[in-house]
């Protein structure tokens, strides 16, 4: 049977990613934990190559939308987390494609010591593949073999789905967001348990590009459902919603709710300021930076994902329900 570094990392209890750094790269990790590696690989009769590569000092963060205000405090954060611990950060736009994401960690892994990815819109099997090659944390991603930190929407959804039905709404829809996207069918599953949890009626609308031209175009769909209200995928769909809704002559919020998603910059000053289920993404980007150093600096992994609590921030877009506009 073949001897694979994955053996070798099961047998030291460490990452398959530590043992390619402890074999090619000693400088990048401490001499106990490569020794732990060595004894590994020996017992098993892995054949060891060492290359003798020093760290490189660059952390690469990988984000869909760099215009996307969601991601200025995750790029803040994760900059000052890796720039204490030594390291400079690599900015990177993915232009929401998958493709283009795989593409530039391929191109990566010969170039950088690490990568953050934010939103990352690769499936699973692909995911797994990066995490093979170089070392990774994920931002609002769950797979269980990568440090991750998710910002967990489910107890904000919960007192959006309850403040919705207080004002009286029984239709309720959900903005899809990328099909991509992970966190996208996570929010709606999620969503959709909520609302038909409360006796209501959930309606899907979409998939949208997360932006406000997105928003604009999931306004004129939504207005031929029954929905009353509804829940956008992120901040940037739900402004653009309003925007949309205001040249139609549909006032918000007394004849249709709109609640975001992110709590970004400018959601509190759009027209009307906006309902919004708020997370602290600064403490994401350092706890995901801070797994990522902690992996680079060869300790054991502490893989699984760590959650951010949410919360509903109640501004002027939300509002008791009237006759729905296309009966007006």
């Amino acid at each position: 049977m073949r001897i694979t570094a994955k053996d070798v990392a099961e047998r030291a209890g460490v990452a398959a990613s530590t043992v390619s750094r402890a074999l090619n790269s000693p400088g990048r990790i401490n001499e106990q934990t490569r020794k732990r590696i060595l004894d590994a690989a020996r017992e098993l009769g892995y054949s060891v190559a060492p290359r003798m590569i020093e760290r490189k000092g660059l952390v690469g963060l990988l984000v869909p939308d760099i215009t996307n205000p969601f991601y200025f405090d995750i790029i803040r954060s994760t900059q000052e987390q890796l720039r204490i611990a030594g390291f400079m950060q690599l900015l990177i736009d993915t232009g929401e494609s998958g493709r283009t994401e795989a593409e530039i960690l391929a191109q990566l892994s010969q170039v950088v010591d690490g990568v953050i990815l934010s939103a990352t819109r690769l499936d699973a099997a692909a995911l797994a593949t990066a995490a093979d090659a170089l070392p990774l944390a994920v931002i609002n991603r769950q797979q269980e073999e990568i440090p991750g930190v998710l910002i967990d929407i489910r107890t904000g959804l919960t007192q959006a789905v309850d403040h919705l039905k207080a004002l009286g709404h029984r239709t309720i829809a959900f903005i899809a967001g990328p099909p991509g996207s992970w966190q996208n069918r996570w929010r709606w599953k999620e969503f959709e348990e909520q609302v038909l949890g409360q006796g209501l009626t959930p309606v899907l609308v979409g998939p949208y590009a997360p932006t406000r031209t997105g928003g604009a175009a999931a306004a004129d769909a939504l207005l031929v459902t029954e929905a009353t209200a509804c829940v956008a995928f992120n901040d940037l769909l739900a402004i653009g919603i309003l925007q949309r809704l205001r040249q139609r002559g549909i006032r918000v919020p007394e004849d249709m709710s709109v609640v975001g998603c992110d709590d970004i910059f400018g959601a509190d000053f759009s027209a009307p300021p906006l309902t919004t289920i708020a997370g602290d993404t600064k403490q994401a980007g350092r706890l995901a930076a801070s797994r990522l150093i902690a992996t680079l600096n060869g300790e054991a992994p502490r893989n699984g994902t760590t959650l951010i609590p949410t919360h509903l921030l109640v501004r002027e877009s939300t509002g008791p329900v009237r006759t729905h506009p296309s009966l007006r």
